[in-house]
């Protein structure tokens, strides 16, 4: 009997947790580039003026890594960066995940089971 009943506040418990965690996802802005990106793809905030975003985009040229580039001097950029909240370059998106700043290991990480070696 007292197995019973603790298999069955489990699963009441594990049913609440999972109501609970749908019920915070947040809602992506019309502007998020994660709406673009499905699970493999990437989109690159930049800039041309930015030396770590130069650097970044010269390491996935050489490692033909398939990306997107929104500056964010311009207009698609601009409201893509404020979608995400944030506002340093470079700002890489892969899949659903943000990477802030030139972060090799964090893009490695990312990056590697696309099948890209970049780092």
């Amino acid at each position: 009997m007292r197995i019973l009943g603790f298999l069955m506040i489990l699963g009441l418990a594990g049913g609440l947790f999972a109501w609970w965690s749908k019920a915070r996802v947040p809602e992506l802005h019309p502007d998020d580039p994660r709406l673009a990106t499905g699970e493999q793809g990437i989109v690159m905030l930049a800039a041309e003026w930015c030396g770590y975003c130069r650097k970044q985009q010269g390491d996935f040229e050489r490692a033909g890594v398939r990306y997107r580039v929104l500056d964010i001097d311009q207009d698609d950029g601009d409201r893509a960066m404020r979608a995400l909240g944030t506002r340093g370059v470079p700002v890489t998106v892969i899949g659903q995940a943000v990477v802030r700043g030139y972060d090799t290991a964090a893009l490695d990480q990312r990056l590697g089971p696309l099948g890209y070696d970049v780092y």
